[in-house]
């Protein structure tokens, strides 16, 4: 009985023991859950890390691994049913040295002909005359290097003999003469703009240009360049960057983006401070207007600011400075959406890259898209419409479907979580593309036009001054919107240089006569790009 009653007193102590260790492993195994999704997020950037350093950056998707079971089931089962289908390979001959000729048709051509002296046309068998039977031809291109050389502008001034010996007063002729781009300094229209279109352009900083005009005979000090280029962006392109402006407003359809930039010295700000520099672009309507607009801060004043008169489309990424902009509709970005599912894939472990996860749904659903606007690339605004509609619609019914069960399944701070939540996100946004055949189901188009910013911004890497950013921000947009409308820079800035001084710059339908888009543009201006 004793015993009976020592083994009831135990097991009172025993219970509460059991308890407290339950209790403790779900703690445990709680906070082994929490660890094991922190490895896994770290596992996931590593590999992301890894990608982005030595993997290629191209985000084209192999359809073949991709073939889901969600849009084309019936398709793969009836293409597995079928006998092989025999492959047809058609060669096509192209014509000897046709490649070349079309390469060079457009280029000056200078031709050296070698004849035989009259003593030398005499026939080594019967010493008959010779006669011309044929010719033989060969092309080579010729490489002419930069040539620096003085030109000296002498105006002749005038007066009346008669005048000066007869008369109280003597009329004085001059003789006219261009003004020059930049009185009182050797700068020249096509110095400037050579300077110019080296920096914005090839990407040649001014201490690597200082260089090269020494190796050329010359001594051009880059501060001495530097005035030059503020200079022409302050006097003479601002000019062609306000009447840009005001034509890039009047359209209804834009694109935005924006990337930072480090100026050196600005009164109340450290070195090491980032400024950003904003980019506004027109759309597939329209003049193909670029400019850049430097701003010392990524705040929502700054696209309110500029934008401010300007009804219509905006085609943005996720970034909120461009919300609650008055009379704007966003249009969000697909590229952005279907990069980040393609980050998700990338993220998981080789072996799981090439199985039916969800990543490489969500990428599918948004390749469907992208193949459906392929489809619809040379459709007018009225057929792309309607197409979307019968297209577009029910896929993106179908993804928002699957982002809401997903959403559940997978943890918020993995990369497809993140890429879920943001579709769900910038849903609103995601679908305006719909609404107008003229919009676009990316915003690729502005980050294309601010690239050559960013690839120049790793040869120059910053720059000395407020001012200097703003001069840049205006050259770059002269440039860029050159460079849309098929315009060689340096041509297109020397003409502009040689134009503006000499004209009513308050002129509005003149200067329209020099935007890049004009037909009146010289031939020398253009580029004739020939379709490959």
């Amino acid at each position: 009985m004793s015993n009976i009653l020592r083994y009831e007193n135990d097991n009172e102590h025993i219970h509460p023991n059991n308890e407290n260790l339950q209790e403790r492993c779900e703690t445990l195994e709680k906070q082994v859950a929490e660890l094991a999704g922190k490895v896994k997020w770290y596992e996931e950037q590593f590999r992301l890390s890894q990608k982005r350093q030595f993997g290629s950056s191209s985000e084209k998707t192999n359809l073949d691994q991709l073939e889901l079971l969600l849009f084309n089931e019936a398709e793969v089962e009836v293409s597995s049913l079928n006998d092989p289908v025999t492959e047809t390979i058609t060669y096509h001959r192209r014509k000897k040295n046709g490649q070349h000729e079309t390469m060079l048709e457009d280029l000056p051509t200078e031709t050296v002909e070698y004849r035989l002296s009259a003593e030398e046309q005499v026939c080594s068998c019967c010493g008959g005359k010779l006669h011309e039977m044929s010719t033989e031809v060969r092309q080579e291109i010729k490489i002419i290097p930069v040539e620096v050389k003085v030109v000296k502008h002498v105006r002749y001034v005038y007066a009346c003999r008669h005048c000066e010996h007869d008369e109280i007063q003597t009329p004085i002729v001059t003789a006219p003469m261009p003004a020059p781009v930049f009185s009182g300094s050797l700068a020249s229209p096509s110095s400037m703009a050579y300077v110019m279109s080296q920096k914005y352009v090839e990407g040649l900083p001014l201490y690597r240009q200082e260089k090269q005009f020494e190796r050329l005979g010359f001594t051009l000090s880059r501060q001495t360049m530097a005035n030059w280029m503020i200079h022409g962006a302050d006097k003479w392109l601002s000019i062609m960057y306000d009447r840009m402006k005001e034509h890039l407003l009047k359209q209804e359809t834009l694109h935005a983006d924006e990337t930072t930039l480090q100026v050196l010295h600005e009164p109340g700000r450290k070195a090491t401070s980032t400024s950003y520099m904003w980019l506004y672009r027109t759309g597939r309507v329209g003049p193909a207007i670029v400019l850049y607009d430097y701003q010392q801060t990524r705040g929502k004043e700054h696209p309110r600011k500029f934008l401010t008169g300007f009804k219509g489309y905006l085609h943005v990424d996720g970034y909120a400075g461009y919300h609650g902009i008055p009379n704007v509709a966003l249009v969000g970005c697909w590229a952005h959406a279907r990069r980040k599912f393609d980050e998700a894939l990338k993220a998981l472990p080789v072996s799981k890259q090439s199985t039916p996860v969800a990543a490489k749904e969500g990428l599918t659903f948004c390749n469907q898209l992208f193949l459906i606007e392929r489809d619809l690339k040379d459709s007018t605004p009225e057929e792309r419409f309607e197409a979307r509609i019968e297209r577009s619609q029910p896929v993106l019914d179908a993804f928002s479907v699957w982002l809401k069960t997903q959403r559940s399944k997978v943890l918020p701070k993995s990369a497809l979580g993140q890429a879920i939540q943001y579709c769900l996100n910038q849903w609103d946004k995601l679908v305006v593309f719909l609404k107008d055949g003229r919009l676009e189901i990316d915003n690729n188009r502005s980050e294309r036009s601010i690239k050559p910013f960013v690839i120049g911004r790793k040869n120059w890497l910053f720059a000395n001054t407020k001012r200097g950013a703003k001069s840049s921000a205006t050259i770059y947009s002269i440039i860029e919107t050159a460079e849309e409308n098929n315009l060689n820079p340096f041509t297109y800035l020397t003409y502009l240089f040689e134009k503006l001084p000499n004209m009513d710059t308050q002129d509005q339908d003149a200067l329209d006569q020099l935007m890049p888009w004009s037909s009146t543009i010289p031939l020398t201006c253009r580029v004739f790009k020939k379709n490959t």
